[in-house]
């Protein structure tokens, strides 16, 4: 795992290391760079060594000196893509480096390199016979990649803050990129903070030829292709564990210390319980904090699953009442604000983790592909309270329900039920960010001036519900789910959190031969009878405990409403619409967490991003 930074255009070499030395965090044990004034092409990289300690340095040469790469990073099927490059007469310069690998399959395929890889990445390959570049993100967007084009000057970057280190780089906020923070509660590719700076979405290409402006096309994107197979939901469950045990496996292959992270989840659970299989003599590392708040610690099913499992378990208690004072210096650390205020306690497992291995894996992924929330059981529910009951009537259904005490436990009835008849008040199409985002589009017109158009506001949630060709409410929520809360949302959170403590985090659900599995089941195996993650369910029975495997899902999250109300966190801003909800929240009429979050996140991102100093 690395960060990488570049340009192609106006700059110096001071640029370059100042755009790099941003990336510390995410590269601490090495840095390099290739630099051709007079191709105007420069690339940085950070190292955090996992794979060919001795020869997997970057930026990365072919022999000849045409193709050279920055890449971030893990490819796990490299091992059988080298044989197929061997094969065809490409000569390794490497032992097992995956970043040749991607140099020569360049070469070898293309455009079409992509389509064969599984792993995740955000890499540059610069092509110095064509003067081209090419960009290429992993399906899912595990690995961040931001890039701006201006006056002739391309620039990228694994974060925002290396981006801004660069002269030519936009600085001003993106208002339409504050609104979608407020509405969907993240903000969702190809969007940024910065106007002018874009994300490339996961499963995208870049190129840029010479004299030509960046352009980018998309080469995978998530859809589901529900496939009647006729198996038996035995076979369905078997082959489902197989994939499951092979993507596990793949991601143990490193040469330093893993571990993996265990909540005690269901999806956790099964990739320590899988990884226990493969760990071999050595006993296999597993990592889990508690809390002292009952309703947001489950560190005794994590005790109960490692204890099953026979694995050296450490579990570390936290304070978050005391975690509380780092809130604002890790806000001001995430490179892009977002609505997940599970962020504190992934950033502190993250911490404890690092202090003993430097590659973890996780369960991310296992909700979004096999519908795990409980958004799910909802739908049904939506639907008919949208068909039946008559617009007018919702404003006073909300109402009535709004009186409903506030609770700040995790998960609360109040908070789902609350949160339920928000989204139904609106058309299906946008349900999913209105459950989800911090404000409503009419909301977010009296904070941040309107008028809002919810068209526009709403514009990916609505392209992703329009393009599924299934017309199901639950395949339509999972694509959602997938390209974009997992995208920006899941996927975002991880990624900061452990790589601000040099940690790498992999996701075996989302191999891609899982999720080309999840894809095509048919959406009964997904939700069946209430029961969430269904056909997941039944392929780890025998593998798992039945009360691990039936058990309540709890999430991962902190007290930050509680937090809220006492008055231990408060947003700094004086705008009357903030006060107003601030007060409410306090005075316990409205639990406004989730907004106050979003504005607590944004502040610290504005102080601390766009000070004079971040970019020195």
């Amino acid at each position: 795992m690395c960060g990488i930074a570049g340009f192609v255009g106006n700059g110096s070499s001071e640029d370059l290391r100042r755009m790099t030395r941003q990336l510390i965090h995410r590269g601490p044990d090495a840095e390099g760079y290739l630099e051709d004034p007079s191709q105007g092409i420069h690339l940085g990289h950070r190292r955090l060594s996992i794979l060919d300690l001795e020869g997997g340095a970057q930026p990365m040469s072919t022999a000849d000196k045409t193709l050279h790469i920055v890449f971030n990073g893990e490819i796990y099927n490299h091992p059988e893509l080298r044989r197929e490059l061997e094969a065809v007469g490409c000569v390794f310069q490497t032992d097992h480096s995956d970043t040749e690998v991607l140099l020569h399959g360049y070469r070898v395929w293309g455009e079409g390199l992509a389509e064969r890889l599984n792993g995740m990445w955000a890499f540059v390959i610069w092509d110095a016979t064509k003067k081209r570049l090419f960009a290429s993100r992993d399906r899912f967007g595990k690995k961040p990649f931001y890039w701006f084009y201006r006056e002739g000057t391309f620039g990228f970057a694994s974060e925002l803050k290396a981006l801004l280190a660069h002269p030519s780089a936009p600085r001003s906020i993106s208002e339409t990129a504050r609104r979608k923070l407020f509405a969907y509660a993240l903000v969702p590719a190809p969007h940024s903070m910065i106007e002018g700076i874009s994300k490339l979405p996961g499963g995208c290409h870049l190129t840029l030829e010479a004299g030509c402006e960046p352009k980018v096309h998309r080469y995978w994107k998530f859809q589901i292709e529900p496939e009647e197979r006729g198996l038996s939901e035995d076979d369905l469950a078997s082959e489902l564990r197989e994939l499951l045990d092979h993507a596990v496996q793949r991601r143990l292959v490193a040469d330093v210390p893993l571990g993996i992270f265990l909540s005690g989840g269901i999806d956790s659970s099964a990739v320590a319980a899988l990884a226990a299989r493969h760990a071999g003599t050595e006993k296999l590392r597993t990592f889990s904090v508690g809390f002292r708040e009952t309703t947001f610690d489950e560190s005794a099913y994590a005790a109960q699953v490692a204890k099953m499992l026979g694995t050296a378990h450490h579990c570390e208690i936290l304070d978050l009442p005391a975690a509380r004072n780092l809130l604002p210096g890790l806000l001001a650390s995430v490179d892009e604000p977002q609505g997940d205020n599970s962020l504190l306690p992934t950033w502190l497992l993250c911490g404890f983790t690092r202090k003993h291995v430097t590659v973890a894996l996780g369960g991310d992924g296992g909700d979004e592909l096999f519908a795990g929330y409980d958004t799910f059981r909802g739908l049904a529910m939506a639907e008919t309270y949208s068909r039946l009951v008559p617009g007018p009537i919702h404003a006073g259904i909300r109402a009535l329900i709004a009186k409903l005490p506030v609770s700040h436990n995790n998960l609360s009835i109040d908070f789902k039920l609350k949160r339920g008849m928000r989204g139904a008040s609106h058309p299906a199409k946008i349900w999913n960010p209105v459950w989800l985002g911090a404000l409503e589009a009419s909301e977010i017109a009296d904070f941040l001036g309107g008028p809002t158009n919810t068209e526009e506001l709403y514009s990916e949630a609505i392209t992703a519900w329009d393009e599924c060709e299934s017309r199901n409410l639950i395949d339509r929520t999972l694509e959602f789910y997938t390209k974009i809360y997992l995208q920006d949302g899941i996927l975002a959170k991880v990624d900061r959190a452990s790589m601000l403590h040099s940690l790498e985090a992999r996701s075996p659900f989302l191999d891609i031969d899982v999720a080309n599995f999840a894809r095509k089941l048919p959406h009964r195996y997904k939700l069946q009878s209430g029961t969430t993650k269904h056909l997941l369910k039944r392929a780890l029975r025998g593998l798992l405990p039945d009360e691990i495997i039936d058990r309540k899902k709890k999430g991962f999250g902190s007290p930050v409403g509680a937090w809220l109300k006492e008055g231990l966190l408060t947003p700094k801003s004086q705008d009357p619409f903030v006060q107003a909800r601030t007060q409410s929240h306090r005075e316990g009429r409205s639990d406004e967490r989730l907004f106050l979050w979003c504005q607590l996140a944004l502040e610290a991102w504005e102080e601390s991003l766009l000070s004079p100093s971040s970019s020195q």
